[in-house]
C-alpha cells in the first residue's frame, strides 16, 4: 500500500476526540488532537478508508510542503514553484479553500485568489495552457492554511465536505449537519445497544445517522465520489478492497428506531432520506406530536433531539415550549436517557430538569450545548438505592 504519510482530519468544535479514536480504531497512527482537527498518519489506503469510515471529519487534507510568507509576492512564488504537474494536468480544473490566521493575511478569498494565479500561471508559461476553475466538481480541490507566518499547502482528499453523505436529498427549514448528528449520537454513548428515538426528527439525519452506526454501516458509502478519484495515483482496486472490507463489517440490529415530528411534510421527507440511504427497514416514522406522546415500551430508551432554538425556526411562546418537554420527559418518558441540543440558553432554564451532563458543541455558528437528562423508573432516591 506505500508508505505512510501525515493527514490532518478536520471536525467541529468538540468532536475532536472521539475522531482521534475513530482513527485509532482504523488503524491510524501518530494521532495528534488539535482545535477542531486531528493529525495522523497513514499510507494511501488509509487515506481512502478514512473518507470513507469517518462519522466525525469533515475533511481528511494531505499536506504536501509548508513553508514561511512574508508578503503576497512570497506566497505566489512559492505556490508558483510547486511541480503542479505530478498532481494534475493542463486541461484539468481546480478549486482552492483558504483559511488564514495571520495579521499579514487577512483575506482568505485573496489567498485563494493568488494560489490560483500561481498555479494557472505555472501551467501556461510551461504548457502553452491552463486549468480552469470549477468550484463544484474540481479535478483537483486545494487548502491553503496560513497561520501568522506559515503557509501549509495540502491536496484535498475529500472534495465535497464529509458531511454530505449522498442520502439526504430533502431538507426542512434548520436541518443539523450529519457530521454533528453522528458525533451527538457517539457523545451519547449509544452504539445500537437499545431502542433510540428522536421525538423531533424533521428530515430525518439523527435517526438515519443511529441507523448507520447501529449497523456498523460506513457513513460515506452513499457518496457519489471522493477527492481522490480523480487524482492521477487512485487506486480504484485499491478502494474497491478497503470498501468490500468495511461492508464486510456491517453487523445486525436487534432493536428499534424511531422518528417522530408532528409535520406531516417532515416525516414525508425523512422517509425519503432513509430510504436513500437503504435504513428505510430499521427505522420507525410517525407523524406525532411529541407533547402528546409518552413511552410505549418498558424498554431502556435513549432519546437524541435537536428541537427549534427559536433562531431559524421561530416558536410562538419559547419558554413554554421547553417547559412543555420537560414536563413531557417528566411525565411520560420514565427509564429513558434523553439528549438534547440547544443553542438558547435561557430557554433551557425552563425545561425545569437538572441535566447530568453538559457538552459544549456549536451547531454551524451558534454556540450550543449538548445535555442529557436521566429519566429514571420511580425517583432518582429509590434508583441510587
Amino acid at each position: 500500500m506505500g508508505k505512510n504519510f501525515k493527514m490532518v482530519a478536520k471536525t467541529l468544535y468538540g468532536l475532536e476526540e472521539l475522531l482521534a479514536q475513530e482513527l485509532r480504531q482504523l488503524g491510524a497512527s501518530a494521532i495528534e488532537t488539535g482545535t477542531r482537527n486531528v493529525s495522523f498518519e497513514g499510507d494511501t489506503g488509509f487515506m481512502y478508508k478514512a473518507n470513507l469510515c469517518c462519522r466525525t471529519a469533515i475533511k481528511i487534507l494531505k499536506p504536501i510542503t509548508a513553508f514561511n510568507v512574508f508578503s503576497e509576492e512570497d506566497l505566489y512564488k512559492r505556490v508558483y514553484d510547486m511541480p503542479w504537474e505530478n498532481y494534475m494536468s493542463a486541461n484539468g480544473s481546480l478549486a482552492i479553500d483558504a483559511t488564514v490566521y495571520s495579521e499579514q493575511f487577512t483575506h482568505s478569498q485573496y489567498v485563494a485568489f493568488k494560489t490560483k494565479d500561481a498555479i494557472v500561471d505555472r501551467f501556461r508559461d510551461r504548457e502553452g495552457e491552463r486549468p480552469n476553475v470549477d468550484l463544484d466538481h474540481p479535478t483537483l480541490r486545494i487548502n491553503i492554511h496560513i497561520d501568522r507566518n506559515i503557509c501549509t499547502v495540502s491536496l484535498d482528499s475529500s472534495g465535497h465536505s464529509l458531511h454530505k453523505r449522498g442520502y439526504k436529498t430533502e431538507s426542512t427549514l434548520a436541518p443539523i449537519n450529519e457530521v454533528l448528528a453522528a458525533g451527538m449520537i457517539m457523545l451519547s454513548g449509544w452504539s445500537g445497544q437499545c431502542d433510540l428515538m428522536d421525538p423531533m426528527c424533521g428530515s430525518g439525519t439523527i435517526v438515519t445517522e443511529a441507523a448507520m452506526i447501529a449497523c456498523n454501516i460506513p457513513p460515506n458509502l452513499n457518496r457519489d465520489e471522493f477527492g481522490f478519484e480523480t487524482w492521477p495515483d487512485f487506486d480504484v482496486d485499491l478502494y474497491e478492497r478497503i470498501e468490500d472490507a468495511a461492508l464486510n463489517k456491517v453487523r445486525d440490529f436487534h432493536f428499534k428506531i424511531y422518528g417522530f415530528d408532528k409535520d406531516p411534510v417532515a416525516v414525508k421527507k425523512a422517509k425519503e432520506n432513509a430510504k436513500n440511504a437503504n435504513l428505510q427497514d430499521f427505522i420507525d416514522f410517525e407523524v406525532k406530536d411529541f407533547f402528546e406522546s409518552e413511552k410505549e415500551t418498558g424498554r431502556q430508551l435513549y432519546m437524541i433531539f435537536n428541537p427549534p432554538y427559536d433562531e431559524r425556526i421561530s416558536v410562538a411562546d419559547i419558554s413554554k415550549f421547553y417547559a412543555d418537554i420537560g414536563s413531557t420527559l417528566k411525565h411520560g418518558y420514565a427509564g429513558t436517557q434523553a439528549w438534547m441540543i440547544t443553542s438558547n440558553m435561557e430557554a433551557l432554564k425552563h425545561v425545569g430538569l437538572r441535566p447530568s451532563t453538559r457538552i459544549k458543541l456549536y451547531n454551524g455558528k451558534l454556540e450550543s450545548k449538548f445535555v442529557r437528562y436521566e429519566m429514571y423508573e420511580g425517583s432518582k432516591k429509590e434508583k441510587k438505592q
